[in-house]
This record gives C-alpha cells, structure tokens and sequence, in this order.
C-alpha cells in the first residue's frame, strides 16, 4: 500500500511527479529550455508544460534565466535547472593529500581545496580541514552541503566498519572512525572506493555512458579494477571486488600473505614499479628521478610520484615513437596487462575495457590497441577496450556525481513538497 508521501499508481499526482522529474532530467541534460521546447521532448501540451514549470519554480527547483532572442518571432523565457537549491561535497583521499571539492546541483564545481596530509593528522582533521576549505571557497558554510561522498583505497568493510584493502593509508583504521567522522560532520557522509568512483565518472560522463556491464582497469600506483555488471557496481561482500593487485597470475610466482605485503601476483606483473626495469633490459634510458632497484608492491608515499611519473614519461615516448626497443616496451608491458585482464573477461565478460589512470593513457591507443590485440589471444571472449575520456580527478568528478545522483533523486522528488 503506497505510504502517506507515495501517489498511488496511475493518479493524477503520480503523472505530475513523473513528469516532474523528466523535465528536470531534460534541463540538467540540455540546459536552458523554453515552455515549448519542454512541451516537445515530454510530449506535454504547452498549458500543461507551462504548469509544470510554475510549480517548480514556486518549489525553488527551476529559474527563469533569460530569453532566447536572436531567432525570429517573440522572445520566449529560458529555465534551467536552479545551482542553488543544493550542494554537494566530494573527497579524494590518498597517503599523500586530500582533495576536495564542492558542486551545485546542475554539477558545476564551486569551491575546492588540496591539502598535504603531514604526518601524524588523523583522519577526521584531514577530512574536516579539506572540506571546510572548499565550502569557504565556494563561499558556503558545512551546514549548506546536503551529502558527501568520501573516495579513499580499499573499502569499509560494510560488517564491522574497518577499511580493508588500504594498508599504506594512515589514520583511517580505527574502528570507530565512521562514527567519528559522523559526529564531525553535519551532512550524510557515504565512502565508496576510489576506483569504483572512477568507473561511475566514466559510466555518467565518459567512456561507459550507456554501458550496463563493464570493467574498468585502474593503473596509476596501484594496479586496481571496479566491475559494473546490470548497470551497477559489483562491491563483492567484504567490498573488496576489484582488488585486483592481489590476483595471482599465470607465468609470475605466487606472492603468499598478500594483505601483509600489500601486492600479489598481477601487481608485481604489471604494476607501474616494474616499467623501469623493462626499459633499462631494453636499453631504453629512464629519467634521472626513478632510483634504481626493484620496488615490490603498490608504490604509496615520496617514490609513488616519482615512478608514475617515470612510467607516463617512458611510454609516453615509446607511443611518440612506437618502433625499436620503444615498440618492445610497448609490447612487453601490454602482454603484462592483459594477462590479469583475460582472468576477469573470463569471469565477467564485460562489453567494455575502460583503461583509466596516467600510466595507461600515457600510452594512448598504440598501447590500448595492443593489450586489446593480446586480449583478443588470451581470453574467450573479446570486449572492446577503450580508453577513459573522464582525465581530469576523475576519482573526485566520480564522488562528485555519486553525491549529486543522490541528491537530485532526493531534491527532486517533488510529490514530498
């Protein structure tokens, strides 16, 4: 039985919400609209088109912005979608700093802060100092954020409420750290692993719009996966699907107690740490800044910036120049790639690859072309693999569009007002 704020099925209240929230999603998609053109992509009369906008502009969720003059015939009144009637709050935590951000409710970002975690800050101060720095230069208070989505490695165990998976991050291991975080902050706070908000960047904005089942392959520090089957992100029960790194692989020694050494098999195949040694065994010179000997594991801390940045610099060059021994490197570190990714097209069979993260997009597409060629001779199924278009933070546009789907779902929900 619907309850006291539900319209029941097929009533007039329940077309009105229906119709509410299609103009809306048509504003926020295409921008200022007028009364007509609304009238036209709902299929709505104009007088009922005309209604629906009075009602939302009374409820504050749309505005009049202008007039569309310029085209022949009586200038008509432009509405959109109003910024204003929420905000929304995104974080990027790693070992080394904390971005943050904030967006109105048509998405555009406001206000944003980076701040270097010194050594010995707790989780909570990283987090409220962060925050609180870019709802100032949004020119907000905390208290007019409506959500905020917490992207950090690994996972809160949804059972006990411990991050799993994320060793090398300071401070964000005690096991009352949700509730304190909770008593610190005035809005609802969720947390999400950064790689899945990397995935939900590409699947709203980027590579995988439009894709139901998908895997998308992060490689910067860490080698990391998050998994979109039906449309949604598969978590896995502990939340540690996509932990990739630890996946052991075929033709590389097992790595036992992987939790205790951080890495496992496809990390120590293919993670960035070993792009140096493959260049230095073909004679390819690396920069001056990678000191030399082996690095097992994800890298974290002062040498992770310096060997993300050898290994964008290496196969940058080699992609400027695929022949020689910069084509080898190529080849070599895509057969490395695929040989984890034909385990999970094996399991998931997804329609799609997304290759994210620097190292990966230093290659462009001679290297995308060629793990997909090795893929195609590996796995059973042959997914096209395609590279991300969403490069600019796309761990903190994805905590961003998680919050802002959130809360549209609840701003917009107009048969509560």
């Amino acid at each position: 039985m619907p309850g006291p704020t539900t319209p029941a099925p097929g009533t007039p209240s329940l077309l009105r919400v229906m119709n509410d929230r299609a103009a809306l999603d048509l504003l926020l998609a295409h921008g200022p609209l007028s009364r007509t053109r609304i009238g036209r992509l709902t299929g709505l009369s104009k007088p009922t088109a005309s209604q629906l906008l009075a009602r939302l502009e009374a409820a504050g969720l749309v505005v009049a912005t202008g007039t569309d003059g310029g085209r022949p015939g009586p200038s008509a009144q432009l509405y959109a979608v109003n910024p204003r009637a929420a905000r929304v709050a995104g974080l990027d935590v790693t070992p080394g700093r904390v971005l943050a951000a904030v967006a109105d409710l048509t998405g555009e970002v406001i206000g944003s802060h980076e701040l270097p975690c010194a050594p010995g800050t707790g989780a909570v101060e990283q987090v409220t100092r962060a925050l609180g720095e870019a709802v100032k230069d949004a020119g907000l208070a905390l208290s007019d954020i409506h959500r905020t989505v917490i992207a950090t490695p690994g996972s809160f165990d949804p059972r006990t409420g411990v991050l799993r998976y994320a060793d090398h991050l300071p401070g964000w291991h005690s096991p009352t750290l949700l509730e304190e975080l909770a008593a610190a902050l005035p809005m609802p706070v969720e947390y999400e692993n950064d790689v899945n908000l990397a995935a939900v960047a590409e699947q709203r904005l980027g590579a995988a719009r439009g894709h139901e089942d998908f895997v998308l392959l992060w490689n910067e520090e860490g080698l990391g996966a998050a998994l979109v089957l039906g449309g949604r992100l598969h978590r896995g029960w502990t939340g540690g699907a996509g932990e990739v790194g630890f996946l052991p692989v075929p033709g590389h020694p097992l790595v036992r107690r992987v939790t205790q050494v951080n890495s496992g098999g496809y990390q120590e195949l293919a993670g960035v740490q070993v792009l140096p040694g493959m260049a230095a065994a073909l004679g390819i010179e690396a920069p001056p800044q990678t000191a030399s000997g082996a690095v097992h594991g994800a890298v974290h801390g002062a040498e992770s910036g310096a060997l993300v940045s050898t290994a964008v610099t290496l196969l940058a060059r080699a992609a400027e120049h695929p022949e020689g021994a910069h084509l080898s490197l190529l080849r070599q570190y895509a057969t490395a790639l695929a040989t984890g990714l034909a385990a999970l097209v094996a399991v998931l069979d997804p329609e799609i690859v997304v290759l994210s993260g620097a190292v990966t997009a230093a290659g462009g597409d001679v290297l995308r072309e060629l793990v997909e060629a090795e893929l195609a001779d590996l796995a059973p199924s042959r997914p096209r693999l395609v590279s991300g278009t969403v490069r600019e933070r796309p761990v903190l546009r994805g905590a961003l569009e998680s919050a802002l789907a959130a809360t549209r779902d609840e701003v917009f929900d107009t048969s509560r007002r």
